[in-house]
């Protein structure tokens, strides 16, 4: 513990070394030049005061990690046409995206940076998308004031006819399968052909798909974690966030939280379903620098490390030195707040790498992280604060997040205490934030501002949809099953369930219309062979599972809906709707009980129609 210390405290002197002469902007994250403008935190009062004073409100949403947010700090905001425009007709306010879940949701297709201008009522005047240059922010800015109705950019919100039936239609979800076929780039793989990254949902999609005997999902998810793996930094580990130009060879250098955590636990996905070792290392690879970047001494994570180790200049041929050459020159800024959602993700991804490995580290690094997000950021009603101190908020992201963390803890140690918390944080989320509409849940408890009321979010409801069906699954509690109908009804609209990539939307459906693998392990939970049976049913390449272990001295399971047989020593069953296997007494023959059970030689029939039934409305 001591020697980590003085290496995090190494780091952090090193980063702050290769920054300059930068100064903190109150109430953001942000880093800015001094000297420049002055810059106000987001709040109903900025708008008060534009409208007193007749002017405009310029919102510059810009991320800590963001290469093009920092060129533009120091081009664009320092050039003096532009400065004396904002000076003359406008309020100034910066917002570290990552610090307002409500915000970036809001505008998470304009950007990093994304430029947005309001009128002082709060009505959006104009939306840019990334780096402006100095003449392009002159002249948007004069033409504002010169003409301040709304320019093209924004669109009167359509109103949405959400679904009556959680269920997808039969001809909705045959188009987002020929959507999700059709987005594939079968050249460079992966979905989309501009910027290359791992879809994370896309090729979740792929592997379940593969597990049941389609080839061509198969072929589809190895071609793109093989062409992922050249987004893994070499030396320390931890993934770029995405490459350009539709290859796979121009990355932009930022490692965030969102990027590490789904990399890592789909990579784990990967190597339980074909053990291939390059699967597993870059699994590894991504844990080593977490552990050696993004860990606070506390054991709980940081969000992001920067692309640029000297702010402005790209990283290219830093990021192609080895350790030694790269200390030398510094070492990239790493945002050091502790977001209860960041850290839900990755306490996922780590107890999802011991599913497969029983590699006790990534299970200790996600209890304690676990542990230190419950005492320093949970709410007493059952959510999460975002960070120590919400500008907004309570924000959705961090409860569900949390909320499938401890769902993933319990899955992999069957302690009741995570699915106690996980039901706490699921009550919170369905008293706090659903939608007046009654379809979909809201990404944040209040407005960002008196202009403009919470939405849905459609990656907040897909999660909230998936642990919420895991939870009705796990407890046998029909609440469950009616958040996930709330979230589903949301998604199961048109407009978005068919907004690209789809895959989210598909794995949703797939889940809520069937029920997940069950193999439960019964016997006491200090018997070596119950140990070893669950372990044994814990790396069954499912992440569709309900998996549980019965210690009878614990009283009924969670959801008594099983009757199991007495037997004289530990036992593992596999059960489906109909039927349970006999008792399996050798760890060995877990795995091929399961596919007898399952009948996996038939690999059509796990993605046939859904096998739940569509249910009556008011149901």
């Amino acid at each position: 513990m001591k020697r980590s210390a003085l290496l995090l405290a190494a780091l952090l002197a090193s980063m702050t070394l290769s920054q300059g002469a930068f100064a903190q902007v109150p109430g953001t994250s942000a880093i800015s030049p001094l000297g420049a403008l002055k810059w106000l935190p987001w709040s109903d009062a900025v708008f008060s005061q534009a409208k007193h004073e007749k002017r405009f409100v310029l919102l510059d949403l810009e991320a800590v990690w963001c290469h093009w947010c920092h060129v533009m700090d120091v081009t664009t905001y320092r050039d003096p046409k532009v400065q004396a425009l904002l000076q003359s007709k406008y309020l100034t306010v910066r917002v570290d995206q990552d610090s307002r879940p409500d915000l970036s949701n809001r505008y998470e297709d304009y950007g990093w940076p994304a430029t947005v201008v309001f009128d002082g009522a709060g009505h959006e005047i104009v939306k840019r998308q990334g780096y402006l240059t100095p003449a392009e922010m002159a002249s948007m800015l004069q033409a504002i004031i010169d003409d301040p109705t709304p320019g093209p950019s924004v669109q009167v919100e359509k109103e949405i006819a959400f679904a009556e039936n959680p269920l997808l239609a039969n001809s909705l979800r045959a188009q987002l399968e020929k959507d999700y076929l059709a987005g594939y780039d079968a050249k460079q793989g992966s979905w989309g052909t501009d910027q290359k990254y791992l879809d994370v949902d896309s090729v979740e999609l792929a592997i379940d798909r593969a597990a049941h005997g389609d080839a061509h999902a198969e072929t589809m998810a190895k071609q793109t974690l093989d062409a992922q793996l050249q987004l893994l930094d070499p030396v320390w580990g931890g993934v770029y966030q995405y490459s350009t130009d539709g290859v796979w060879s121009k990355p932009h250098f930022e490692k965030i939280m969102s990027v590490q955590a789904e990399n890592l636990r789909i990579y784990a996905e990967a190597y339980a379903q074909w053990h291939d070792p390059k699967y597993l290392r870059a699994a590894q690879a991504i844990q080593q620098f977490l552990t050696t970047f993004l860990t606070s001494p506390d054991g709980a994570f940081y969000t992001s490390q920067d692309a640029d180790v000297v702010e402005r200049q790209h990283s290219a041929n830093y990021f192609a030195l080895n350790d030694q050459e790269r200390r030398k020159r510094g070492i990239p800024r790493v945002d050091t707040h502790i977001y209860a959602r960041e850290n839900g993700w990755a306490i996922t991804a780590l107890a999802s790498l011991y599913e497969v490995t029983a590699d006790r580290k990534a299970l200790e690094q996600a209890v304690r992280a676990a542990d230190w997000v419950t005492q320093h950021r949970a709410l007493p009603a059952g959510g999460f604060l975002h960070g120590a101190k919400d500008a907004g908020g309570p924000f959705l992201g961090d409860s569900i997040a949390m909320t499938r963390a401890y769902l993933t803890l319990y899955r992999v140690t069957a302690d009741r205490k995570w699915l106690k918390d996980a039901t706490a944080s699921m009550g919170y989320i369905d008293r706090t934030f659903r939608s007046a509409r009654g379809a979909g849940l809201v990404s944040s408890s209040s407005a960002t501002d008196h202009a403009y009321q919470p939405h849905p979010q459609r990656d907040e409801n897909v999660a909230v949809a998936r642990a919420a069906n895991l939870l009705f699954h796990a407890t046998g509690d029909a609440k469950y099953r009616t958040i996930s109908d709330v979230a589903m009804r949301y998604l199961a609209a048109p407009p978005l369930a068919t907004r690209l990539p789809v895959a989210s939307v598909l794995l949703a459906d797939y889940e809520v219309t069937r029920s997940p693998l069950h193999l439960t392990v019964v016997g006491p939970k200090d018997d070596p062979a119950a140990k070893v049976l669950f372990q044994a049913a814990l790396q069954y390449p499912s992440f569709y599972k309900r998996l549980e272990w019965w210690d009878t001295r614990e009283g009924k399971l969670p959801n008594p809906d099983v009757r199991y047989p007495s037997v004289s020593r530990a036992a593992a069953y596999v059960c489906t709707e109909r039927t349970c296997s006999a008792p399996i007494f050798r760890a060995e023959e877990v795995s091929a009980k399961v596919n007898r059970v399952l009948g996996l030689q038939d690999s059509k029939a796990a993605w046939a129609l859904p096998a739940r039934a569509a249910p009556k409305l008011g149901r």
